[in-house]
């Protein structure tokens, strides 16, 4: 009996969470254990780099949230990064990778940064060179792709099935809505029903709230940047992409500050007000503004949380990093 009332209540709080435009975060199924540690000690492995110093970890530092907090990020010889790092966590629910969609997945996403002069400036040959000449990862790499030679497509699919993993469950929004009535507060409560009434669910929806679509900033009334990116139309070309971004991620949101692709807003308060002008022709007040970040900062879930991988060392054969240009 006690096992049926348990079902019955599972049932119904999965009802509940099924009518809500958010649905919970889950963790991923069927991943390839060797395969995630592979990309562990890859994500972290700053050897794929020029200088040997910038890693994926760099920009997608997963003990701040999953990024840097930077307005742009640093590149080789201390170049400026053109737009605002993403969160990695929570980043397989995206529809495409980066703010202009130019990779499919997070597997063509991962190959980008490592080529890129203004990111880890390497090149796809030298980076499996290193890798290739350093025991630990030919091992590696044998056990989960079999014999023959380590190449940038399994680098980049390694690194990919260990971003998977990245996924932030069980935040009191989520225990919320798996039917703890009491994981939220009343103003908490009352910022999500304002989320919702007031269009911001047309974005952000889903388990990740956000990452779904691609939408253009300045829906209703100009979003005024100096930064140069035009996001999409950037690719296409077409003047109707002009500012077309990728819907971030709203998942722990209150740790990704500063916010938009061009890290202008610094707070959450400052991009709640800016996001209702620009997108929904609204303005809070700011009682009601303060019932949104309320609601907002219940989205941070579970960090990852695991050992620092132990990376194999370097052999005498492997290129040695080149951290100063002539």
């Amino acid at each position: 009996m006690k096992a049926m009332v348990l079902l019955l209540l599972a049932a119904l709080s999965a009802a509940v969470a099924a009518e809500e435009p958010i649905q919970p975060i889950e963790r991923p199924k069927n991943v390839n254990v060797a395969k995630v540690e592979l990309g562990k000690q890859l994500f972290f492995d700053a050897r794929l780099s020029k200088s040997g110093w910038i890693s994926c970890n760099s920009c997608h530092n997963l003990s701040r949230g999953g990024t840097d907090n930077l307005v742009s990020s640093v590149g080789h010889g201390w170049a400026k990064g053109p737009i605002n790092a993403p969160t990695v966590l929570n980043s397989s629910y995206n529809i495409v990778q980066f703010w202009d969609g130019r990779a499919a997945d997070l597997k063509a996403q991962a190959g980008g940064p490592i080529a890129n002069p203004g990111e880890m400036a390497s090149t796809h040959e030298l980076a499996v060179k290193v890798l290739q000449t350093i025991p630990g990862y030919v091992t590696s790499f044998e056990k989960v792709y079999g014999k023959g030679p380590v190449t940038i497509d399994h680098a980049t699919d390694a690194i990919a099935e260990f971003e998977r993993t990245l996924v932030t469950p069980d935040s009191r929004f989520d225990l919320w809505l798996k039917g703890d009535k009491h994981a939220l507060t009343a103003q908490e409560l009352a910022g999500y029903e304002l989320f919702k009434v007031t269009g911001c669910v047309g974005c952000h929806n889903g388990p990740a709230v956000g990452g779904a679509t691609l939408q253009r900033m300045g829906s209703f009334n100009p979003y005024v940047t100096a930064n140069p990116s035009l996001g999409v139309a950037g690719l296409s070309g077409q003047s109707a992409d002009r500012y077309r971004f990728k819907v971030p991620i709203l998942r722990n949101i209150e740790l990704t500050a500063p916010y938009f692709h061009d890290g202008a807003a610094k707070t959450l308060e400052e991009a709640v007000d800016t996001m209702v002008w620009v997108q929904l022709n609204r303005h809070f007040t700011p009682a009601g503004r303060d019932k949104i970040v309320a609601f907002l900062k219940t989205l941070t879930g579970k960090q990852p949380d695991f050992p620092i991988p132990q990376l194999p060392p370097s052999g005498p054969d492997t290129p040695a990093p080149q951290p100063f240009d002539p």
